[in-house]
């Protein structure tokens, strides 16, 4: 079911997180919100804990769009946490190609480093 989302989107419209083990391939869909990883709800996924929920919404919220996408993750590799900050940096990046004027605010703010 993984590979679904796979051929759906083009690597074009992907942003890479890498973090110790951990590996995050994310995709951004008009939505209203929702996140989901590895084909879970992402609350679920992550064990209802929503310090990890808001730090992967951190990037979007700084824009106001935490409403606007809806945020689809690939991950594999590493511990919770790990996985976390890499599906973070993969939506910094993918923030990034969308809009690239906010560059030196998203490197700023911390969202680009790996």
């Amino acid at each position: 079911m993984i590979k679904d989302f796979v051929l759906k989107f083009k690597k074009q419209e992907m942003g890479v997180g890498r973090r110790k083990k951990a590996t995050a391939r994310v995709f951004f869909q008009y939505g209203t919100g929702n996140l989901v990883i590895n084909n879970i709800r992402g609350k679920k996924y992550l064990q209802d804990n929503l310090i990890y929920f808001n730090k992967i919404l951190e990037p979007l919220k700084t824009f106001k769009k935490e409403k606007i996408f809806d945020i689809i993750a690939l991950v594999n590799g590493g511990g919770l946490v790990s996985q976390t900050t890499a599906i973070q940096l993969g939506v910094s990046k993918l923030l990034f190609k969308i809009y690239p004027e906010n560059k030196g605010f998203l490197k700023k703010k911390g969202f680009l480093t790996q």
